[in-house]
């Protein structure tokens, strides 16, 4: 018979693989599990040479996969695992969105040295040692909850009545076995409590139309089919492209050039992004831009000069794209500077127009639709180092368009002179129009807004699918470490790979093909991602999801680090995968065994969501309600730690801070200059406080000094000209006249009495005593309020410095469980407005209504 080479026992493929060994000491006093990377490692990398390494395991070429209408929520690529050795296999991120965003194919990651990630402040090192303990309370709580979960008590509990009516019209299921035998026991309480809501909301709304509560209709997204009826009207495409006026050219080698309106517009999108200085003078961004503008030139006629003489562009540096520049941004500053009645007033038309647009009928019911907007053409740019940023985006026509509407709907007509690609009536797909991208060739979709019924089921689902993990997670985590040390490669890789998922909240991951960048997850690891350090920490380095870089130092299970240095024997090099065994399909589909639909990504929202709800049950918030959100914000923060969610330092995070430092110096000067008029007030303070006491702090110079007034000058001359501005409107709207110009000429009177006052200073040296009524006690009053504000905002920098590897938001709206927020909103009487913004609250409107301060996770 014959078997695969996934089956030979590992004694046979990696000789001393199963020998004993001792288990190497914990470094510090840090855990597997926690990361290490503030922390001191002070080995070398381990030397992976090996004499009874086995035979050098081949690549597997790259397999293309057709595309097709595949409903865009479907996840995995159910490729089986194929029967043989390999180190890369194509198949499809779960996890990305439709612009997975990649870098160079094969470039080498950059030396942690060259990142802002993981260099910076070692503020994070007290709370990970503190809270190595917290996660391992956390872990062994998780195993007596999910034992808890299965006992019999919990689902034979006495069933919910169903001869009663409920309130969409359907009956009650069975009382859900997806809560503790604790929550079991508490139904009977909450259900009545939650039927007492829904009667009092449902008399509140008999003049109108009565709320839908999907999230208590136990028929809702059974099976496949989404939807019995569907209309809408289609989708709004960009205008069409208005050609610059005649004086702006674009120059090459210094000569205005004429191009057809197809190449004219092409040059638009290069010139007016010159301020994007990131994306512009990017060397891939404009070899990509230049070679297609190329094409586009060709297929057009190419440019001529105004004598009509034919003009040869071949040099991307020849090339002047600033008179396009200045007169889109001309316009920009235009329409800012409308006003804000005109703005209205453009709004409301605009709104006007796309009204048909922004719902549809989904099963009787009006929702919302989400990006109904069709993607104007563009430069693309994608996240992270994308190899095809700079490329033209295409404009997108009604041929590229295919529409799904119900059999017995309108369909919506396509702009004069067009049809659409193709109608269809799809029940099972959740979109409503869809076309290919010239790019990537991705499908785009126009979906339900965020906060529509179908939207929030999904989120729903996703929550859920997370609760009834924790019903599994000692088993899974019980099998995993009992099968890191199985005789079968495959196992122990299958093992490994859990283990790392779950501890560390890496991604499956897939490999990309050759037009894609080098982002991986956990199964497609390259030798070059792991460095591992004895006696058990492992550096992971690579780019994953977005292009963002993931640079972690961990400290992992004796048996983990030993398997991960033997998936490291030579003869393995850069390039070679480190699961070379696996696919996230097979990963998945051993997954699926312990529970439907169980895929790598539910751990993460399990223990984000799981974290949390302990952490709030010890939590004891109180004082003011600043002081309870914060008491929120740590736990999060402690969420985000504990689970590994990281996030790249923005490219604005630098300038956002050297604003912050700027605007605590200008509050120093402050503090000076009301020095100097108690000063001014009683000259005798000198001797008594001492010179010291009024000097100005070494680094605000002179300059620095002049610098900052003339911002005060600037300040104050637009906060009066806004003033005047929207006083003006004001009167006209009401009808009465405006007022003259003279007005404001006599308002910015008082900034010139602040420059004369400010030049005053600078020549004597001393500061004048202001306000009504000035006296040493009140100035030193000013002072302690001026000196609370220093420290509120040195306070608030450090707490941005620190937060800025740390996924806050991530954690709180896509890993841990909304009605968590709306829990501790409740328990602690917060407003949840304090948490969640207008859109939030009405994406998560279901978990707002849905639970009490008593609902368990």
């Amino acid at each position: 018979m014959s078997s695969s080479e996934d089956d030979i026992p590992l004694v046979r493929a990696n000789g001393r693989a199963n020998a004993s060994t001792k288990s190497p000491a914990t470094n510090g006093d840090l855990d597997p599990g926690m990361s290490v990377r503030f922390g001191p490692v002070q080995d070398k990398d381990v030397d992976m040479k090996d004499a009874d390494a086995p035979a050098k395991r081949k690549s597997r070429a790259s397999i293309d996969k057709k595309k097709s209408y595949t409903e865009p929520e479907s996840s995995e690529d159910d490729q089986p695992l194929s029967k043989r050795r390999r180190t890369s296999v194509k198949h499809e991120d779960p996890e990305s969105d439709d612009d997975v965003p990649l870098a160079l194919n094969g470039r080498k990651l950059p030396k942690a040295s060259e990142t802002a990630i993981g260099e910076e402040s070692d503020s994070d090192v007290p709370i990970e040692r503190k809270l190595t303990a917290q996660k391992k309370k956390i872990e062994k709580r998780a195993e007596k909850v999910a034992s808890l979960a299965r006992k019999p008590s919990a689902s034979k509990a006495k069933p919910v009545a169903t001869t009663k009516k409920a309130v969409n019209g359907v009956k009650k299921e069975p009382a859900d076995d997806k809560s503790s035998v604790k929550k079991v026991k508490a139904e009977p309480a909450s259900l009545k409590k939650v039927k007492a809501k829904v009667k009092a909301e449902s008399e509140d709304a008999e003049d109108g139309e009565e709320e839908y509560r999907w999230w208590d209709d136990p028929t809702k997204g059974d099976g496949t089919k989404k939807w019995t009826t569907l209309e809408h009207n289609g989708v709004v495409f960009p205008p069409p492209y208005e050609p610059l006026p005649k004086n702006v050219k674009l120059k090459y080698d210094g000569v205005p050039v004429v191009l057809h309106p197809e190449a004219e517009e092409v040059a638009g999108f290069f010139g007016s992004m010159l301020n994007s200085t990131h994306n512009v003078e990017n060397p891939v961004f404009q070899k990509n831009f230049f070679m297609d503008f190329k094409d586009i030139l060709k297929k057009t006629g190419g440019a001529k000069d105004s004598k009509g003489n034919k003009v040869d562009i071949k040099e991307f540096g020849k090339c002047d794209f600033k008179p396009i520049f200045e007169y889109y941004d001309a316009q920009r500053e235009e329409k800012r500077n409308l006003p804000a009645a005109e703005k209205k007033r453009l709004k409301a038309e605009k709104d006007e127009q796309e009204a048909p647009y922004m719902t549809c009928t989904w099963d009787g019911r009006q929702q919302k639709v989400g990006n109904f907007r069709v993607e104007p053409p563009s430069l693309f740019r994608g996240r992270g180092e994308h190899p095809k940023t700079g490329r033209v985006k295409t404009r997108v026509q009604p041929e590229q368009v295919t529409i799904n509407i119900g059999k017995e709907a309108k369909v919506p007509p396509p702009p004069p002179g067009h049809k659409w690609k193709e109608v269809k009536h799809d029940q099972e797909g959740t979109w409503l129009a869809m076309w290919q991208e010239n790019i990537n060739g991705n499908y785009k979709y126009v979906m339900l807004a965020a906060n529509s019924d179908v939207k929030g089921q999904s989120d729903y689902k996703k929550f859920e699918k997370a609760r009834e993990l924790k019903k599994h997670i000692d088993k899974i985590r019980k099998d995993y470490t009992k099968n890191m040390k199985n005789d079968l490669m495959v196992e122990r890789q299958k093992a490994t790979a859990v283990y790392l998922i779950d501890k560390f909240a890496l991604r499956a991951g897939n490999e990309k093909g050759e037009d894609e960048a080098e982002t991986v997850g956990c199964c497609s690891l390259k030798y070059e991602n792991i460095t591992l350090k004895p006696p058990q920490t492992v550096v992971f380095d690579f780019l994953g999801k977005d292009s963002i870089r993931f640079y972690d130092e961990v400290m992992v299970d004796p048996q983990v680090f030993k398997n991960l240095k033997i998936f490291k024997k030579a003869p393995k090099k850069n390039g070679d995968e480190i699961f070379d065994r696996l696919t996230t399909s097979a990963l998945n589909k051993h997954l699926q065994n312990y529970m439907p639909g169980l895929t790598a990504k539910v751990f993460r929202t399990y223990n984000a969501s799981f974290t949390m709800s302990e952490l709030l049950k010890e939590m004891k918030a109180s004082g003011t309600i600043p002081e309870k959100i914060k008491a929120y914000n740590d736990a999060n923060r402690r969420v985000a730690i504990l689970c590994n969610h990281k996030r790249t330092v923005g490219a604005a995070h630098a300038n956002q801070m050297e604003k912050m430092s700027e605007r605590i110096k200008g509050l120093r000067l402050e503090k000076w200059r009301l020095r100097m008029q108690m000063l001014d007030l009683e000259p005798s303070l000198k001797k008594k406080k001492g010179a010291s006491f009024f000097e100005l702090d070494e680094d605000l110079t002179p300059e620095w000094v002049k610098e900052y007034q003339a911002f005060k000058v600037e300040e104050a001359t637009q906060k009066i000209t806004k003033k005047f501005e929207k006083d003006n409107e004001k009167l006209v709207a009401d009808g009465e006249k405006a007022m003259k110009a003279l007005e404001l000429t006599e308002r910015l009177s008082t900034v010139k009495d602040l420059e004369k006052k400010y030049a005053k200073e600078n020549k004597t040296g001393k500061v004048e005593a202001e306000g009504r009524g000035p006296t040493v006690e009140k100035i030193e009053g000013s002072i302690k309020k001026l000196e609370q504000r220093i420290d509120a905002m040195l306070l608030q920098a450090q707490d941005k410095e620190d937060n800025k590897e740390v996924a806050l938001g991530t954690s709180k709206i896509n890993y841990i469980d909304p009605r968590l927020t709306v829990v501790f909103s409740k328990k602690f009487n917060v407003p949840i407005e304090k948490f969640f913004s207008k859109a939030l609250r009405e994406k998560f409107e279901w978990a707002i209504k849905s639970v009490e301060e008593d609902w368990e996770f």
